[in-house]
């Protein structure tokens, strides 16, 4: 089993650096501009089947890197991004910030000491919740042999990735999160996974 990952394309709250989490924001201009670009860089890899987070940006990047294949889209809640709770919406910009809890950006510099949102989410919920699917798509029939895209959000994308590599808290983020539609290869064989390629780009 072949799986890519990928981070959905920009959005106007990427751009203002506002918190998304759950809200349900399309891509702008330019975040369709990268998905296709994204999308002709892999044109030659014959996917069998996409799961992607119900939310309108990664399923608009999903759909655009199906593009002509006759394949499947499968929402899977399992793939949506962290919640940020009552701070979405909320700018985490040097100049914008509005955010109440004033040590918020341990989210990205010391997740570890990261302080959940009033109904927000933890970083282990979200690493539970997207290993029990990469479990969930090694036991399926059938799947042993697919070549899978899963398009997904930064955060529950490095979740994804701290599953296969065991990553700890402190150390969920390791060198950022990945730019928008970048692409990540996983193989699964001898019953675990292994990561192939990290947040490889197709446009410059």
């Amino acid at each position: 089993m072949i799986i890519y990952l990928i981070r959905h394309g920009v959005t106007d709250q990427n751009k203002k650096r506002c918190l998304q989490g759950r809200s349900d924001i399309e891509l702008n201009g330019y975040g369709r501009e990268l998905a296709l670009k994204t999308a002709k860089g892999l044109k030659d890899v014959k996917f069998d089947v996409i799961f992607t987070s119900p939310l309108k940006r990664a399923v608009e990047t999903a759909e655009i890197i199906r593009g002509e294949r006759r394949i499947p889209v499968i929402y899977e809640e399992r793939l949506i991004e962290i919640s940020f709770g009552d701070y979405e919406g909320l700018s985490f910009g040097e100049e914008t910030f509005n955010i109440p809890d004033p040590d918020f950006m341990n989210f990205f510099k010391a997740p570890e000491k990261y302080k959940v949102p009033p109904k927000g989410e933890s970083f282990q919920n979200v690493i539970k919740r997207t290993g029990e699917f990469l479990k969930e798509l090694t036991q399926r029939d059938g799947y042993q042999d697919m070549t899978i895209l899963l398009s997904t959000h930064g955060c529950a994308l490095k979740a994804l990735l701290a599953n296969v590599n065991g990553t700890s808290i402190p150390e969920f983020w390791g060198e950022g999160v990945h730019k928008n539609c970048a692409v990540s290869i996983l193989e699964y064989t001898d019953g675990e996974y292994h990561l192939i390629e990290e947040g490889k780009v197709y446009y410059s």
